[in-house]
């Protein structure tokens, strides 16, 4: 049985749907926060289900991922001012270090106290 193909999604220079966009503001500023779907998808005035295709459609990731992602990037940039991964966990929305350091390995391919490491001995330059 074969599947049947993968949708492809916008690009992300596409404009996003006031929706989305509205989502993604409320992301990015309360991002420090927990962010429960329902209430991310309540911000977009969209159900739960409907919310999560049309993110995914328009970012190409989950709003989970997605999350994760700024999360992560927020970290390095904290990081790499000096910030403790400890304090920057915590600035950035994660339960702990324990929980940063999973996405962390998951989306970067090392820990935060690898990349702690790395940032003393060079400089690093962070995706914003």
């Amino acid at each position: 049985m074969t599947k049947p193909p993968a949708r492809p999604s916008i690009p992300p220079t596409a404009p996003l749907p006031p929706a989305i966009a509205k989502a993604v503001r409320h992301i990015q500023a309360h991002l420090e926060e927990r962010l429960p779907l329902a209430d991310v998808a309540a911000v977009a005035q969209l159900s739960v289900w409907r919310f999560c295709t049309v993110f995914r459609r328009h970012t190409g990731s989950s709003p989970h991922r997605y999350i994760s992602a700024l999360r992560v990037q927020r970290v390095q940039a904290l990081m790499a001012q000096g910030v403790s991964p400890a304090v920057a966990a915590s600035a950035a929305g994660f339960y702990d270090q324990s929980h940063l350091n999973r996405h962390f390995k998951h989306t970067l391919g090392m820990t935060a106290g690898q990349f702690m490491t790395r940032c003393r001995g060079e400089t690093i330059v962070v995706a914003a």
